[in-house]
């Protein structure tokens, strides 16, 4: 960061004056429901997103629209550097959450003290409301920042199926990547697991279990032992899970079951354990030759790796973190993000800059109005280092 451009008195002091409205900001936005399954309302949230960006930061130079049937529509806003940088950031954000429409009536959004609370707040609408305001100040305060390539999407929580085409050309475009998902207890994270859904299924033939008990086969006995081989292939210390979370199966007591169903969360770390993972669900096969098994499903995210471009992105805004009088600090964490994809790609990404908290999908879910004055400035800052 050139120290000379930046003036950490004169950035504090215009983050804290703004302070008040991107509470206010926030409180508005939060009080919009737009949980993933409900087009409608997610269409609503994202014409408050639009129009709230136009009036905080000014219009787009440049809006693409991406809509697909069922989901939450996809945007990209495009706010070239007023400074005259070629330098390029895609800031993702996703407008969905995990909260059912009716949830503010017995959860409002409420404040106290330092604390806010409310559906959505910490993943991942404080985000947004920190990012409109630190392109804002960057701007008002005539500080270097590069093109912000602002890309909204609407179905993160469900896995990103109708966005991740749009994702990834976005991020493809160049630059670096940051994610404004809500920090691990202020830390930003440098790699994340990838994400594997599959369905399991065995079939049997069925018999009368008393009399005719060596007939037939059991699709519960061949999901039993699949279960065991499968929690057995985890490997926890290498970052690798596997959990059968749902199994269904069977008619009645008396009857060998014909067919049963289960349903498997499977956590890796990198493209070999993928790689792995993915030969022992080909090898599945039935211990009883009367008995059949089927595995469909397949990776929802790519493992976010702690690639050398990421390593090199994070000690840039270590140093800029530092300049400010704070610590930032780098984790990795179990879940995904739409930052997988990205780095997957090879981009340099850096995901959690966003609110500061805790409780993803938990109804104490909560952010420090204090860290969103920190995390701006931080924004601000590094947006001056990167053009």
């Amino acid at each position: 960061m050139n120290h000379e451009t930046i003036d950490p008195t004169a950035l504090r002091t215009e983050v804290e004056a703004r302070h008040e409205r991107m509470i206010a900001d926030l409180v508005a936005y939060a009080s919009l429901e737009t949980p993933s399954d409900d087009v409608e309302l997610l269409a609503t949230g994202l014409a408050w997103i639009e129009s709230w960006l136009t009036a905080t930061v000014g219009p787009a130079a440049v809006r693409r629209a991406h809509l697909v049937e069922g989901y939450g529509d996809s945007v990209t806003l495009e706010y070239p550097s007023p400074t005259g940088s070629s330098e390029w950031v895609t800031a993702l954000c996703h407008y969905d959450t995990v909260w059912s429409e009716g949830t503010l009536d017995d959860w409002p959004v409420t404040i106290d003290g330092d604390v806010m609370t409310g559906p959505g707040v910490f993943d991942m609408k404080s985000g947004l409301v920190q990012l409109g305001h630190a392109v804002a100040a960057s701007d008002l305060l005539g500080l270097p920042r590069p093109g912000v390539r602002i890309v909204l999407n609407g179905d993160e929580e469900v896995g990103s199926i109708a966005s991740r085409p749009v994702i990834e050309a976005e991020v493809s475009r160049g630059g670096a990547v940051l994610v404004f998902e809500s920090a691990a207890e202020g830390a930003v994270k440098t790699a994340r697991k990838g994400v594997g859904i599959y369905e399991i299924e065995t079939f049997g033939v069925e018999v009368h279990a008393g009399l005719h008990p060596r007939s037939g086969a059991s699709a519960i006995d061949e999901m039993a032992r699949i279960i065991l081989h499968l929690h057995g292939a985890a490997d926890i210390d290498a970052g690798t899970s596997l959990n059968v979370g749902i199994v269904q199966g069977g008619t009645r007591t008396n009857v060998r079951a014909g067919h049963a169903r289960a349903s498997v969360d499977v956590r890796v770390t990198s493209a070999a354990e993928v790689a792995r993972i993915e030969r022992v669900l080909a090898d599945l096969a039935p211990h009883d030759p009367l008995a059949r098994v089927q595995v469909t499903g397949g990776w929802n995210r790519p493992p976010m790796e702690r690639t050398p471009p990421t390593a090199a992105l994070y000690e840039r805004a270590a140093r800029v973190a530092s300049g400010l009088g704070f610590e930032l600090r780098e984790v990795s964490v179990g879940g995904a993000s739409d930052g997988n994809f990205a780095a997957a790609l090879g981009c340099a990404v850096l995901d959690g800059v966003g609110g500061v908290g805790g409780g993803a999908h938990a109804r104490h879910e909560w952010i420090s109005l204090a860290g969103m004055v920190e995390r701006t400035e931080f924004v601000v800052a590094l947006f001056a280092d990167l053009a």
